[in-house]
């Protein structure tokens, strides 16, 4: 049975998602702050993490950054619990690492079902031990989930990770936004191609040398994106 953690300040919340999760078949445990859950991780890993974004003391970001940049739990699923709505929130949030986003108030079915998205898409996002992926200076080791520009550590978030290993498999092949949103963030996902765009954003800032000059994730225009060594510029 699937475990879940519930991190959230307001108890009547934790409790109305602690009971959906259980009638749903799920194990669950409730935190009323960042700090406690992440002691309960250290103790025993989840399956996925429900985190509200605001909460006393360290906020749900913090947490979820503490969460990405511990190798032992940066492949945990999170979703992110909030009211903020603006696109931008929803874009920090993606960028911080979580694995998708939904609004208060939320109904319990939806909630459930997306908690189950995000299981399914970790399942078949698990990659074969020992492989290796290097071009052009790049080197990305799956089992051991490291990235390397030149030699040096470069730090990624989860699907930044995922995104940068797609490409990198496909290399010198354009992949469409939607079929990066699918293979990515799985067919049950529900944002947009935007999320696309905005990983990508950020991933030249972490991999490219100059990320106005892109050479290695180039932009084809008005389909996609595709992975070339020694290339540069816009297709």
């Amino acid at each position: 049975m699937p475990l879940v953690y519930i991190a959230d300040d307001e108890q009547n919340i934790r409790r109305l998602i602690a009971f959906s999760l259980k009638d749903a078949g799920f194990e669950t445990g409730e935190f009323p702050d960042g700090e406690t859950l992440l002691q309960a991780v250290r103790l025993c890993r989840p399956d996925a993490i429900l985190l509200d974004w605001m909460m006393p003391g360290m906020d749900g970001l913090q947490i979820c950054r503490a969460l990405r940049e511990n190798e032992q739990t940066r492949s945990i699923p999170v979703l992110m619990l909030t009211a903020k709505g603006e696109e931008m929130d929803k874009v920090l949030g993606l960028e911080m690492g979580a694995d998708d986003y939904i609004t208060k108030p939320f109904g319990v079915k939806e909630l459930c079902a997306r908690v189950r998205a995000v299981l399914r898409r970790a399942a078949q996002q698990e990659q074969p031990a020992e492989r290796i992926f290097s071009a052009d200076g790049l080197q990305v080791d799956i089992a051991r989930h490291t990235v390397r520009k030149n030699g040096k550590l470069v730090g990624l978030t989860a699907k930044e990770f995922d995104l940068l290993c797609m490409l990198m498999r496909h290399q010198g092949k354009v992949l469409t936004r939607d079929t990066l949103l699918n293979k990515v963030w799985g067919t049950e996902y529900f944002g947009d191609t935007r999320t696309v765009d905005v990983h990508v954003r950020y991933l030249r800032q972490k991999i490219e040398d100059d990320p106005n000059k892109p050479e290695r994730i180039l932009t084809v225009r008005g389909v996609g994106y595709k992975f070339c060594a020694q290339e540069g510029g816009t297709v």
